[in-house]
């Protein structure tokens, strides 16, 4: 029976953040599959990339007879007729080569390509000839509806600009909410039916299967975690996150990060760069110094009249500009932890 092996091509990048969002169209191939796919990057580090964002390829590694679907994985020599990555049609098989009916002229060695034999990607190439066959057929009644709108043309833009405004960026809290959602997610994305797989170092097609223990220390600003075997309870894996004194602690983020570490994965940059909060929410932890000099601290419970107020003891408050009423030693309540976990997010 002929080996099978598994790719994916980038389609989409759900979080701009994502460090695929910048290689939309490539080819990777697949390590391991489960909620995620798991692929290695340039640098042979070991990284996910969620399916919804994603095109699976299954292929074969033998000589492609006419009419099959090729993908380009080894290809030979500097021309750039293509490249590695590209999916190209069988249409002339000679020998230990082919040709391909997208590549004029030029011969593709067996070695150069696997054949594609998921419906998946045949189904979705064919899908996208029909709809260019359809373009074509209708192009020449386009042309005299193109030629009208041409009069329309300069009113339309004028009308545009006008009317047009600008995208707006997400703010620093917006991504930096984004991104802790994101995480949250990968809790459970990076499970393969309920578990985590530890890869067995003498036999990788049979992992370890295991469940996660997070140890939270807030006071310390690290998480731990630790992969046991689902039925032995022993200890295969363990990655830790600690926050920087600088950085603001966020449990769901420190989670992600550390069980990244235990599975052998890159950390995507988003979460190592997650950009600083900007405001006091209610559930965070907030640190500030008052008249008296003291530095203190206190969970928000409620935020109103431009005061944040202790949730453990409703009557002490904290002004959200206390540096701009009092000036120094006094400085503005900042959040050092907004895991928010008390609060249910």
């Amino acid at each position: 029976m002929t080996e099978t092996k598994k790719y994916v091509r980038i389609l989409k990048a759900k979080y701009a953040s994502s460090w695929y969002a910048d290689k939309i169209g490539e080819v990777f191939e697949v390590e391991r599959e489960a909620n995620l796919y798991t692929v290695r990057r340039g640098d042979e580090s070991l990284t996910a990339i969620r399916k919804e964002d994603a095109e699976l390829i299954v292929t074969e590694k033998r000589p492609a007879k006419v009419g099959e679907r090729v993908l380009i994985t080894d290809k030979y020599g500097t021309s750039g007729e293509y490249k590695d990555g590209d999916i190209l049609t069988a249409d002339l098989c000679i020998g230990h080569a082919i040709t391909a009916k997208e590549v004029d002229l030029t011969i593709i060695f067996h070695s150069e390509y696997e054949v594609i034999v998921n419906n998946e990607v045949k189904n979705g190439e064919a899908d996208e000839v029909e709809r260019y066959d359809t373009a074509v057929e209708n192009a020449r009644e386009a042309i005299e509806e193109l030629r009208l709108a041409a009069y329309a043309k300069g009113y339309e833009d004028a009308r545009r600009e006008l009317t047009a405004t600008a995208p707006v960026e997400k703010t620093a809290q917006e991504r930096r909410d984004e991104i802790v959602e994101q995480a949250k997610a990968d809790i459970n994305e990076l499970k393969n039916r309920n578990f985590y797989e530890v890869p067995d170092a003498d036999n990788f097609y049979n992992p370890y299967i295991c469940t996660a223990e997070f140890i939270v220390n807030n006071q310390k600003r690290t998480v731990v975690a630790l992969l046991r075997g689902a039925n032995t309870s022993k200890v295969y894996a363990r990655g830790i996150a600690k926050a920087t004194p600088d950085d603001c602690f966020n449990v769901h983020i420190g989670k992600a990060i550390a069980l990244h570490r235990a599975l052998g994965l890159e950390v995507p940059d988003e979460y190592l760069n997650a950009p600083q909060p900007t405001e006091v929410l209610v559930g965070d932890v907030v640190r500030y110094v008052p008249t008296t000099g003291h530095v203190k601290e206190f969970t928000v419970g409620k935020i109103a009249d431009g005061k944040a107020y202790d949730s453990d003891h409703p009557g002490l408050f904290a002004y959200l500009d206390a540096q701009n009423r009092y000036s120094l030693p006094c400085i503005n309540p900042k959040t050092i932890d907004d895991s928010r976990t008390e609060v249910g997010e």
